[in-house]
């Protein structure tokens, strides 16, 4: 219908009822919008609040003991200072949000996928110990048992996840029941006389992670930029018991300037303090998003909306049902063709995912953490792989774990002096790369680097044994364990395996030595044993 056949049919109507051009309809009056209802309107956005970020961070009551002087004990006004040269901060991220807010913040799934995805693959292949000595496979093997048995993967994870969630994890080394007086006492690294004397063997009964919320830092130098402990706890109290720190060993991967770590708590900025804004924006924008589904359409049905004083009536009211039960792919909707229309209003929607997917997005770059591993989504296109940004992440966690390597070094040390009463300094730990070859790639590998070897071997650059040593040497090699002593003859040019198969290339020195055949016999066991299980007939034409 036309706007003119709606302006003839409205024209006929009114003459029908009686009403003309003299007794036309009084004028509209003006919209008037009540005070009150402008001032909720404002409440509904709430004005941000001046802060001081620089205030000591609050503990649980009774964490203390007693002590509440964390600010700046010792270097009276800073606080103060500083707050002043600010003036009145307004920001809504850029202070300690407190330990009750932070573990609210750990329950959001987001925040927990990646607090959870750094830790796990910070442990996933862990450590390994080295030894350069020799004859020290048994002692290492014993110290792997111990860490499996005091469960050392597992607590470092949990501290790393206290330090995503809190801003830093503790570990108490737990040497049994322990006095107040003793726990205020140190016990070293490991390696000093005061490890060999507090612990002995058999006295280390494990390690507990500690949320940061309960231990309160004490005792740290605020006066002296040059000495050792500047701005570093001597003692925490947990639960008003005083832990010398080396009782408690501490972990914080995002340490924050020293004026503000009075307000942290000697901790740093949690992962999950760090993207609270991105996830906040996230998550709006999925629900603005899913809201907007849920009513991109609207059904307009144009009616009389009242009688002649212009009061509304239960008639209207049953129309607007009757439409919405009648509103189906089956149903069949009457209207008046002369005082009613019908309008299907609908909503834009074109774009909306690639909005959704941008805020998506922005969540794993500020972790750093690929989309393949946060979201499981495949880089799309052709010949698209994520390799480079696995390895990019790959590279961060090794750095990362780097701030963890003190505190793995000093539990080893106190593993060994509970297990042999001593510590190796030759024993060390290396972490386990998290990026592997592929077996074909790692068979490539190997081809280049024994075309290599056999260059430099037909130069005179390095002996046969010497790259046969090389790879009963390496542990990656399928040939670790040969035994590197034995004297194989190389072959004439042009010889080949002919009917007595490969042992005919190792000749010894008296061929009817029995002793030097069974050497030959062992090497293919070992040799085979190491591809597979293949067996020695399979060399055979």
């Amino acid at each position: 219908m036309t706007r003119a056949q709606r302006r003839n049919r409205a024209k006929a109507a009114a003459q029908a009822a009686g009403v003309t051009q003299d007794t036309a309809p009084e004028a509209r009056k003006p919209l008037q919008i009540d005070p009150v209802l402008r001032g909720r309107a404002k409440t509904r956005r709430a004005a941000l609040q001046p802060v001081q970020p620089f205030l000591a961070a609050q503990h649980p009551p009774g964490t203390t003991g007693g002590d509440k002087n964390l600010a700046m004990d010792e270097a009276p006004g800073v606080g103060d200072w500083a707050q002043q040269s600010l003036g009145s901060y307004l920001g809504i991220y850029g202070y300690f949000p407190g330990f009750p807010q932070l573990a609210i913040q750990s329950q959001i799934p987001e925040i927990r996928r990646m607090v959870e995805i750094i830790a796990t693959e910070s442990v996933r292949k862990f450590i390994k110990l080295h030894a350069s000595g020799k004859d020290k496979a048994d002692k290492i093997r014993l110290i792997e048992a111990d860490m499996k048995l005091f469960r050392v993967r597992d607590c470092y994870r949990r501290m790393l996840e206290g330090d995503g969630y809190m801003g830093r994890g503790h570990l108490l080394v737990d040497l049994g029941a322990q006095t107040d007086a003793e726990l205020a006492t140190p016990i070293g690294d490991g390696t000093d006389a005061a490890s060999k004397a507090k612990v002995v063997k058999g006295k280390l009964k494990g390690f507990k992670v500690v949320e940061a919320m309960w231990a309160y830092p004490s005792g740290y130098n605020s006066s002296d930029p040059l000495a050792e402990d500047w701005y570093k706890p001597s003692h925490w109290i947990v639960q008003g018991k005083r832990v010398h720190r080396t009782r408690l060993l501490t972990f914080v991967g995002r340490e924050v300037p020293d004026l503000l770590k009075p307000a942290y708590s000697f901790g740093g900025i949690s992962l999950s303090q760090q993207v609270k804004p991105t996830v906040d924006n996230w998550l709006r924008t999925r629900q603005s998003v899913s809201d907007l589904v849920n009513a991109f359409s609207v059904m307009v049905l144009k009616t009389n909306m009242g009688n002649s004083l212009g009061v509304a009536d239960a008639s209207v009211i049953d129309r607007a049902e009757l439409f919405n039960d009648l509103r189906d792919n089956r149903g069949l909707m009457i209207l008046n063709k002369d005082t009613e229309e019908f309008e299907n209003v609908s909503a834009q929607i074109a774009g909306l995912s690639d909005l959704q997917a941008q805020s998506q997005e922005h969540m794993a770059a500020l972790p750093g953490i690929p989309l393949v591993k946060f979201f499981g989504l495949q880089p799309k296109g052709l010949n698209a792989s994520s390799d480079g940004e696995m390895r990019s992440f790959f590279d961060w966690i090794a750095s990362y774990n780097e701030h963890g390597r003190p505190i793995l070094e000093t539990m080893v040390n106190f593993i060994q002096l509970n297990r042999f009463g001593e510590v190796d300094p030759e024993i060390t730990i290396e972490f386990e790369p998290l990026w592997s070859m592929s077996d074909k790639e790692l068979a490539e590998v190997r081809k280049i680097e024994a075309e290599t070897a056999q260059v430099y071997a037909d130069t005179g650059v390095i002996l046969p044994n010497e790259e046969r040593k090389r790879l009963a040497d390496d542990p990656e090699s399928m040939y670790h364990g040969l035994d590197p002593d034995l004297e194989i003859e190389p072959p004439d040019d042009g010889d080949d395996l002919g009917e007595e198969g490969v042992g005919s290339r190792f000749q010894a020195d008296d061929p009817t030595d029995d002793t030097t055949a069974d050497r030959v016999t062992g090497l293919f066991d070992r040799v085979q044993k190491a591809r597979g299980g293949m067996r020695r007939d399979r060399f055979h034409p």
